[in-house]
């Protein structure tokens, strides 16, 4: 598979040093999963190069401001290990630089011609910025729901990983509602399950990434899995929990056994949703034919290390 360049300071104006300092931060240390997402469901569709950088691009580009907006809207001090971009740079330029790759986002597409891609990249901005303002006024709700959870994170987190499996189709001028209707079922599958094993590095499970533990509940976040673990509690349980300090006092806190359970429940669950999403993809086999069934065989065996973050 050919390797994409997302990220060239070439592409931004010389005369804008600040931002361009901004970008190589931010783009230097980032995984780029979702552009090699978009890569992997463009190859069997025959997708040319130029049109599969900017699909990867436009990915990436979005991804990444709304990491530079979700890092200031929570005060989050770190970015994949270094200091983040409104910290090191200012509030106003981490969102103008924020801004700035939306509006390039945009202008890429529209030179593409696509009007359907252009409308539906604008409704998943919309969305994104919609699961952020929500999930700001859920801020110190202790009696926040995992449905409410949900919805937050199938507008944000979903709706990347929904644009991956749809754009390329899009992009192939392959419309069929029943089609999109059911790649939109399996990225919001996608989107829930990664969101859900980042909620759990929080508690340091399965945590190779080193997150910092319990710097939501610390935030004064209730994640799904701190909504799972604490809604069974009793009132003066859960105050103790929520004031938790480090994940041994509130192991003590709610028992090394309840929580061990409620882990593997919680597991089960999610376990519930990847088989459900496995029956989703065989499902396609209805809408694709010759080598475009490869999309199948990429998509298999996604969620099983998102959720279990596996290599």
């Amino acid at each position: 598979m050919k390797k994409f360049k997302i990220y060239d300071s070439r592409d931004f104006p010389a005369y804008l040093p600040k931002l361009n300092g901004l970008y190589d931060d931010l783009f230097s240390d980032g995984k780029g999963f979702r552009s090699r997402l978009i890569q992997n469901v463009s190859g069997p569709l025959a997708l040319n190069d130029k049109l599969v950088h900017l699909l990867s691009q436009t990915i990436e580009f979005i991804h990444n401001a709304s990491l530079l907006h979700d890092d200031l809207v929570d005060r989050s001090q770190l970015r994949r290990g270094k200091p983040a971009a409104w910290a090191k740079y200012t509030p106003e330029y981490a969102v103008l630089a924020g801004d700035y790759l939306l509006a390039r986002v945009m202008v890429n597409l529209s030179y593409h011609g696509n009007v359907r891609l252009i409308q539906y990249t604008a409704e998943v901005i919309s969305d994104l910025l919609e699961g952020e303002w929500i999930q700001d006024s859920l801020v110190r709700d202790w009696n926040i729901t995992l449905e409410q959870l949900d919805r937050v994170h199938n507008l944000k987190t979903g709706s990347l990983f929904k644009w991956c499996l749809r754009a390329p189709f899009i992009a192939k001028e392959r419309y069929e509602k029943d089609l999109h209707d059911l790649l939109e079922e399996m990225g919001t599958l996608l989107g829930l399950l990664f969101q859900r094993s980042d909620d759990l590095l929080d508690f340091d499970i399965r945590n190779r990434e080193g997150k910092a533990v319990l710097g939501d509940l610390k935030s004064g976040y209730l994640n799904s899995f701190g909504v799972f673990l604490s809604r069974e509690l009793a009132p003066d349980v859960k105050d103790r929990f929520l004031k938790s300090q480090s994940l041994g006092e509130l192991k003590t806190v709610v028992g090394e056994r309840y929580f061990e359970t409620k882990l593997a429940a919680f597991d089960q669950i999610n376990v519930g949703k990847i088989e459900l999403y496995n029956h989703l993809a065989q499902r396609l086999e209805s809408f694709l034919t010759g080598p475009e069934t490869g999309v199948i065989q990429e998509l298999l065996p996604l969620p099983k290390p998102l959720y279990w973050r596996e290599k």
